[in-house]
């Protein structure tokens, strides 16, 4: 029987490193509340993430790693749409657009941006599947999962500090009055926030702008934390949205017990008792 949970209970960084220590073949399948997610390992590393309904196509990781432009990555899905990643990758090479680094890396790359993703997931439900592994269609890089767990969970303190900063995404942006659009013309700023400045009015939540942007929660947070600490936005808060409430005295109780040596005595007990099932699996 397939390994099943809640996130609630295993954070992603627990259930990688459980993956990563049972050396484990399959396909971690997460089902959270909005769009769904699947991490494949073989021996214990990671080779495979796709994530709801994004295009993980080659032509289109490459094309957002910069290694195609538009007009090519348009011709590709034109001339080339029954072909599969593997014989696509083999056209690009032999005909010079793309070399193996480029696709090895680009995968690389896209791959861990969609599990680095899933470490903010605190809802859901997950599975693993042994038997199930990507489509022999599909181009797998193997990645030790040790590199990504420390990226992960740095990300994870990075996202925690921002979600205090910048809580409710629903609220909107307008520039201050200090700088004006020439002196916001003249800024080094970056592709990412020129992408979210062109898109700051007080009608545009940062939730709407992150999604026109194709933009993760943490990557919204970064571009605007950095745009506030700099003075050229302020948020805007819509009328009648209530105001963050303080925890509750059961709450703090709650939190204060988890902290004791007996709670996380238990937590471990949990952990240990599930690196158990899955290696039995």
């Amino acid at each position: 029987m397939a390994l099943k949970g809640n996130l609630r209970d295993f954070s992603t960084t627990q259930l990688l490193n459980l993956i990563n220590l049972a050396k484990k073949t399959g396909t971690l399948v997460i089902e959270g509340p909005r769009q769904g997610a699947q991490m494949s390992f073989r021996n214990g590393k990671l080779v495979y993430a796709a994530m709801g309904q994004d295009d993980g196509s080659l032509t289109t990781i490459l094309h957002r790693a910069g290694k195609l432009t538009g007009e090519q990555a348009k011709a590709l899905r034109a001339r080339a749409a029954n072909a599969t990643d593997k014989e696509l990758g083999l056209l690009l090479i032999n005909a010079g657009y793309a070399s193996q680094g480029d696709i090895i890396s680009s995968i690389k790359n896209h791959t861990t941006e969609v599990v680095y993703r899933l470490f903010t997931w605190v809802e859901g439900m997950f599975r693993f599947e042994p038997a199930l592994m990507p489509g022999d269609d599909k181009i797998t890089v193997p990645i030790d999962l040790e590199n990504v767990i420390m990226e992960g969970a740095r990300r994870m303190k990075e996202w925690e500090l921002l979600n205090e900063e910048l809580p409710n995404l629903d609220m909107a942006l307008k520039f201050t009055d200090r700088p004006n659009a020439a002196n916001i013309r003249n800024m080094n700023l970056s592709v990412e926030e020129w992408r979210v400045v062109s898109f700051i009015n007080p009608k545009n939540s940062m939730k709407a702008i992150a999604k026109a942007n194709n933009m993760s929660d943490l990557e919204i947070r970064k571009v605007v934390y950095g745009l506030l600490q700099a003075g050229l936005v302020e948020i805007v808060r819509p009328e009648g949205m209530a105001r963050p409430q303080p925890m509750t005295s059961a709450g703090r109780k709650a939190a204060a017990a988890a902290a004791t040596p007996e709670g996380k005595a238990a937590q471990a007990g949990v952990v240990n008792k599930l690196i158990a099932r899955i290696k039995a699996l």
